[in-house]
């Protein structure tokens, strides 16, 4: 499995880069992916997007532009839990599916970030940049 990350008119400083890769590593370990991924931090909302969404091209889009570090990982970890949903778990997918799926990635995005935040004490005030 390999993640490919992009920054597309993306106002993330590059010396947040391993900070947010650190973070993808953790993803992996607590909800594993058997397919590549492309991540694209993004400066503008692309279609009916909110500040995230997946595509039919194994793509997570992440709308980062003038967004605290917290919110961006926040965002991107619910995205990743429906990647996970999807295709590990294999449930049904679909635009605006709801439901359980929603739910689920809503609430375990903000568990993932808490342990997340628990882990790098030394680091916490980055996530608030």
């Amino acid at each position: 499995m390999k993640v490919i990350i992009k920054h597309i008119n993306s106002d993330v400083p590059k010396e947040n880069y391993n900070f947010f890769n650190d973070f993808i590593k953790y993803l992996q370990k607590l909800y594993p992916l058997k397919n590549d991924v492309i991540i694209k931090f993004i400066g503008e909302r692309e279609g009916n997007m909110t500040t995230g969404q997946r595509n039919n091209k194994n793509e997570l889009l992440v709308l980062s532009k003038n967004r605290m570090n917290r919110d961006i990982l926040r965002t991107l970890a619910h995205e990743w839990v429906h990647e996970y949903q999807i295709t590990i778990l294999k449930r049904p997918k679909g635009q605006d599916i709801g439901g359980k799926n929603e739910d689920e990635a809503n609430a375990e995005a903000g568990k993932v970030l808490k342990q997340y935040e628990k882990s790098i004490p030394n680091n916490e005030k980055k996530m608030y940049e």
